[in-house]
Parts: structure tokens; C-alpha cells; sequence
């Protein structure tokens, strides 16, 4: 009798771990839909019209907090998404796309944060590109640093309200030919003394700064904010080039007022005057909207910025320019934008200007600004004798921003 209680225990516990790794099984078993799935190999298997969407069953980790996938093919279009979602998320939809979601899309170089409509963010990929996410464990409050990178470098960064455990891996594709091999187990080391020295390295990327204190990539205002002669400003080190020809800044912290200005000055510029108030300046203001073109007084121009918006200058040079033997400038298309925006706060900033101004004989070049990627409006001005620099002006308590030199999107 003990025997046969011994053999039913025996079976009991054998349909029991079964049990258990049946349920284990359908945790963490991956979803995939119109893909064909060979060992880490994904290839698009639908018909265009339909999103093909990989979900990797294990949600990221501190022990595995970072994937990658290498692009064998971009086929009829490149539309190849990766990012993270939910396990929940519907497989007719790319990455990004849905609440909760956010990816990187190949095709476009845009961000897809929960939105049809993404931002611009990276490059767009080609053929041999790996594209790697991944997430930090620094941030509180319930939020999610979720951070992309290409070919082993970090593009950028973005901020999701999320737990690890609720973040998946997921690959998308939309069009025919699509391939890619992804590695769920990729290694992600940035090692915190070599991050240390790239941090301090883009100091060296500003010649003048008043008021205003550099870390890495940000820029933060530390004058008193008081008045309009408590200016911030940061120059760049180098003018805009033919082949370098754009800038941008994502307005991290919009402070008190966003007294926030982006654009260029000469490299003489006053250190305590906004970008654009003063002849050989032109600059975009966040707070109202406004360009100011070597006067106190600025005319509608475009949207306000506020906080997360990304501000961009670039200047659209001449075929035949050439600086050092320098490349030809890009060709653009260019959409221009304006709204009725008032603002009177330099209305008495009256220039007693002493300092040269534009040269009415020096080379005429398009001055353009950007918001989230899009072209607000664009202006033709004399280019000083020694160019064009990158100039940011801050004026109110609190202010920061993250600025890329030559990012690379433009």
C-alpha cells in the first residue's frame, strides 16, 4: 500500500512540474505576426499592408537591460522599428506607435513615443547598421530612461513612465524583403570613468560661456534672471561649414520664463546680449516665438518652445561656397511657418550698438530654424567675415538645455 502512495505522489509531482513549466512556457514565449522566424533571423512575411511586429516573451532586466538587431536587409522601404512595448502590445502595430510603447524607426531616424507622429531623433539606418536599446536603472519617480544606439554609439535618450518588468523587447517591419538578426543578448558596458571623459571632452565644443555651465551635452543658465542684462550665453568653438552646417537643442528644463534663444551670432558677439538683439545675430526665441535679427525688436515668426521641444539653426550654403575644401551644402526643402505670436519683454532693449554690424557686401547665405524636426520659416543675411557661430542665450532661473553640435539628423 505504501508503494502504490509512493507511485501516485510520484505522478503527482511529475503533472505538476509540468504544469509549471507549461506556465513558464506561455510567460515567456515570444509573439511574433507576419514575420518568418529562423533562430535570431526575423524576415517581413506580409503583404505591405500589414505591420509585421516581433515581442520578445522576457521583459528587460537589470541582468539583461539591453538588445540589439543588425539589418540584414531594408527592403522595399527600411520601415524597420526597435524598441520596447508592452506584453500586451498588438502585433498590427509598429513599435512606438501605441501608449506605453516607444521606438526608434529606421526609415525615418524619428522617435515613436506612444504616437503615430514621432520626432526627430538619429540618421536613418542602411544596410549593416545595429540598432541597440536598451535601459538605466538612475531615474526615480517611476520613470524609465530608455536609450538608443547605433553602430555602438549612444544616439540618445527619453524618459517613459514604466517599470523594467513591464518593458519588452520588440522589433517591427512593414515592408517586403525586411531582415534582421537580433540579439537579445547583447552586452551594453559603459564603463562610468570612459562616460566621465566624454562628458568632459564637450567642453572643449564652446569657446565663451557667461553665466552659463556646461556638463556633457547640457547646458545649464546660473545667472540671476533678474533683468534683461542678466543674459546666460554660450558660443560654440567653431562657425556652422558647408559640411557641418546645423545645430540643435532640446529644451530639457524651461525654467521660469524659457527665456530660451538658438541661433547665430559673429564671434565677437556681446557675451551679455541675446542671440539676435545685436547686429552680425539672428536667433530664434522659445518664449514667444519671435525672430530677432540684430534689433531689440522681434518679428512673428513661429511657434512657441516649450519644455521637450527640440530647436534647430542650420544655414543653407551656397553650391559654390567652400570653406577648407569643404563639402557642398545639402539641398533642403523647406516649408515656411509663422503665427501671430506677441511678446513686448525687449520692446525697450533699444540697441546703442557700437560693435560692426552685417556687411551689406559680404556673402548672403538662408539662415533656417527647426522645431521637433519640421522647418518654422528661414531668413537670407550677410555672413560676417569669420562666419557664423552657434549661439544659445538663457535669461531665466532654472534653465537648461541639451545641445548637439552636429547631430545627426539636419
Amino acid at each position: 500500500m505504501d508503494d502504490i502512495n509512493l507511485h501516485y505522489r510520484f505522478l503527482n509531482w511529475r503533472r505538476r512540474i509540468r504544469e509549471i513549466r507549461d506556465v513558464r512556457a506561455v510567460r515567456y514565449r515570444d509573439r511574433w505576426r507576419n514575420m518568418f522566424r529562423d533562430g535570431d533571423m526575423l524576415r517581413y512575411h506580409g503583404d505591405s499592408d500589414e505591420v509585421g511586429c516581433f515581442v520578445s516573451g522576457r521583459p528587460l532586466s537589470k541582468k539583461r537591460r539591453y538588445f540589439e538587431v543588425t539589418v540584414n536587409d531594408t527592403g522595399v522601404r527600411g520601415m524597420i522599428a526597435v524598441g520596447l512595448v508592452p506584453q500586451s502590445h498588438k502585433l498590427d502595430h509598429q513599435p512606438g506607435w501605441l501608449p506605453n510603447s516607444v521606438a526608434f524607426h529606421a526609415d525615418d531616424g524619428k522617435l515613436y513615443n506612444g504616437s503615430t507622429v514621432g520626432q526627430q531623433f538619429g540618421a536613418k539606418c542602411c544596410r549593416g547598421d545595429k540598432i541597440g536599446c536598451g535601459i538605466s536603472f538612475d531615474s526615480d519617480d517611476g520613470q524609465i530612461t530608455v536609450f538608443f544606439t547605433k553602430n555602438g554609439e549612444e544616439i540618445g535618450s527619453v524618459e517613459i513612465p514604466a517599470s523594467p518588468e513591464d518593458l519588452y523587447p520588440a522589433v517591427g517591419m512593414h515592408s517586403l524583403g525586411e531582415e534582421v538578426v537580433l540579439d537579445l543578448n547583447a552586452d551594453w558596458r559603459a564603463e562610468e570613468d570612459d562616460g566621465q571623459m566624454i562628458v568632459d571632452s564637450h567642453e572643449e565644443d564652446w569657446s565663451r560661456l557667461h553665466d552659463v555651465k556646461v556638463t556633457g551635452t547640457l547646458l545649464e543658465y546660473m545667472g540671476k534672471g533678474k533683468g534683461i542684462m542678466d543674459v546666460g550665453l554660450a558660443q560654440a568653438r567653431r562657425p556652422l561649414n558647408p559640411r557641418f552646417h546645423y545645430y540643435e537643442l532640446e529644451i530639457t528644463d524651461a525654467g521660469e520664463k524659457c527665456y530660451i534663444a538658438l541661433g547665430l551670432a559673429r564671434r565677437d558677439y556681446p557675451k551679455d546680449k541675446h542671440p539676435g538683439w545685436n547686429k552680425g545675430s539672428i536667433a530664434y526665441h522659445a518664449d514667444d516665438g519671435k525672430l530677432f535679427h540684430g534689433s531689440g525688436v522681434g518679428d512673428p515668426f513661429g511657434p512657441r518652445c516649450f519644455e521637450g521641444d527640440i530647436m534647430g539653426c542650420g544655414i543653407m550654403f551656397p553650391r559654390d561656397f567652400s570653406v577648407d575644401g569643404g563639402d557642398d551644402a545639402d539641398d533642403f526643402d523647406l516649408d515656411v511657418a509663422s503665427s501671430e505670436v506677441q511678446n513686448n519683454l525687449y520692446a525697450n532693449n533699444d540697441d546703442e550698438e557700437e560693435d560692426e554690424g552685417d556687411d551689406p557686401e559680404g556673402r548672403r547665405v538662408m539662415v533656417f530654424f527647426t522645431r521637433n524636426g519640421k522647418v518654422v520659416g528661414k531668413r537670407e543675411v550677410a555672413l560676417p567675415p569669420n562666419g557664423f557661430y552657434p549661439t544659445i542665450g538663457m535669461m531665466s532661473t532654472g534653465e537648461k538645455v541639451r545641445v548637439e553640435l552636429r547631430p545627426l539628423s539636419g
